[in-house]
């Protein structure tokens, strides 16, 4: 009896979104490669099979992982941080520098996920290949700001801009406390240059 309730609650939602949590901590930190599935066993407190049960591989993991990052890190945090802060959909354009400029300076900053995951499993793994996926999902955030602006040619600047985000991420990974107000500076200039002509 004792033993078909614990089945019976490790197949439960709850463990799944256990299991998810702790990986999602795990990966964020350090990194798909760096994490194995007995860690996240372990650190859920679940037994190896539930997990399985979820989550066929680790490979499902990680791609349950990236979904779970897109909804909280790009939508939740980043976008909507961006939108309460901005007046403007110019405004909300840089907001995002200075979002990121907090970012940059907590403790537990991580640089993207998706960049990082992309690069360490390549563009012909699923993970990687999701990764292609979200990326492209926050340029088509910024594509719609510029929309939203007036901005000539939204999905070329978004391209432009979304380099100039990276970018910003990857220096201050190295160590640059200033990253994100230089980002911010030349994002100025980019909107001015895609400002249609005479405004």
């Amino acid at each position: 009896m004792e033993e078909a309730l614990k089945t019976s609650a490790d197949a439960s939602p709850r463990a799944r979104e256990r299991i998810l949590e702790t990986a999602y901590d795990l990966f964020s930190r350090r990194g798909v490669r760096g994490v194995g599935v007995d860690e996240v066993i372990a650190s859920a407190g679940v037994a190896k099979a539930t997990l399985y049960r979820h989550f066929p591989s680790k490979d499902d993991l990680v791609l349950a992982f990236l979904e779970q990052r897109e909804q909280r890190w790009t939508h939740e945090w980043l976008e909507s941080e961006a939108r309460r802060r901005g007046a403007t959909p110019e405004e909300q354009l840089l907001a995002i520098f200075d979002v990121f400029g907090e970012w940059f300076r907590r403790d537990d900053f991580e640089a993207c996920t998706f960049i990082n995951v992309l690069l360490e499993m390549g563009t012909e793994h699923s993970a990687g290949n999701a990764c292609v996926g979200y990326l492209e999902n926050i340029r088509s955030i910024v594509s719609g700001l510029a929309e939203e602006a007036g901005l000539r040619d939204p999905a070329a600047f978004a391209r432009s801009y979304h380099i100039l985000m990276k970018g910003s991420i990857v220096s201050a990974a190295e160590g640059d406390a200033e990253a994100a107000r230089r980002g911010q500076s030349m994002a100025r200039l980019l909107i001015a240059e895609h400002r249609p002509a005479g405004a």
